[in-house]
């Protein structure tokens, strides 16, 4: 069911670095998805995202503040919701607590620079993720996929990606923009790629959810290990269709970018190197 707030035992589930964060923002009009273990209950009705380097999400989030979130504890419960990005601060108590952090009090490198701050509009969950379900699912996929392999394969994805999306303890969560103009994130853990240009996936495991996802409409798909490798696509989402007599969901991908530290950036199509002339 969804709700306004927090309750107190989530806000701590929020509090411990070592988690998943997945965040959707919206980049021109189209979805985007980013690893943000930083994500953080500051209050019942308040989130922070703590910035220890700079990616498009961050930008996004300042020039369209709508955003969609989901957050995976160790133990295994998920949470999907909607904030509103409001402002940012480089001081104060929330930058203490980020930087007071081990993953950020004991790195020579970077910590904490920039505290973004988020009004809670909605979440749900907190409920255990369907582990059996998401085990027959990715089995169904890794049945149905050959049947989904498009005739004039796209050479989006690179044998690393490929091989990312078809481990089976990879997550992957799908963002498209809803009709109120936010993010609305899916977990899609039994997601595949049933070839360099199509991601593939059954849709027993978080059935509804699968199920609201607009025909036709442009998707954003995060890939992440728990080696935390990752990558992101995104493309046209052709709905729900029968292969090999399982019913199953498909994405055609057109874009593929690179997701991680320190050089992130569209890889496919590739974008031609120019001259350094201005020094």
């Amino acid at each position: 069911m969804k709700r306004t707030e927090l309750h107190e035992n989530e806000i701590k589930a929020f509090a411990p670095s070592e988690k998943i964060g997945i965040v959707a923002t919206i980049r021109e009009g189209m979805p985007h998805i980013s690893l943000l273990t930083s994500l953080m209950a500051k209050d019942e009705t308040h989130l922070t995202i703590g910035e220890f380097c700079r990616g498009w999400s961050k930008e996004n989030m300042e020039k369209n503040p709508s955003i969609g979130f989901a957050l995976l504890t160790l133990d295994k419960r998920l949470w999907l919701g909607k904030a509103r990005w409001t402002h940012k601060a480089h001081e104060g108590r929330e930058y203490e607590i980020y930087n007071a952090q081990p993953m950020f009090r004991y790195n020579t490198y970077f910590g904490v620079n920039t505290v973004h701050y988020l009004d809670l509009i909605e979440i749900e969950g907190g409920e255990h993720i369907p582990m059996g379900a998401i085990v027959k699912s990715a089995l169904l996929t890794k049945i149905a996929k050959g049947a989904a392999r498009s005739k004039k394969e796209t050479p989006a994805l690179k044998p690393f990606a490929q091989r990312l999306f078809n481990q089976l303890d990879s997550l992957s969560f799908l963002a498209y923009i809803g009709s109120d103009g936010f993010p609305e994130l899916v977990p899609l853990f039994q997601a595949q790629a049933a070839d360099r240009g199509r991601i593939v996936f059954h849709t027993g495991a978080f059935h509804e959810k699968n199920a609201s996802i607009p025909s036709g409409s442009t998707a954003a798909v995060f890939c992440v290990s728990m080696q935390m490798e990752s990558v992101l696509v995104r493309g046209s989402y052709h709905g729900i269709s029968r292969m090999r007599g399982i019913s199953c969901g498909m994405l055609d991908i057109d874009r593929v970018y690179n997701s991680l530290p320190s050089a992130h950036g569209q890889i496919y199509p590739e974008i031609p190197l120019e001259p350094v002339v201005d020094f």
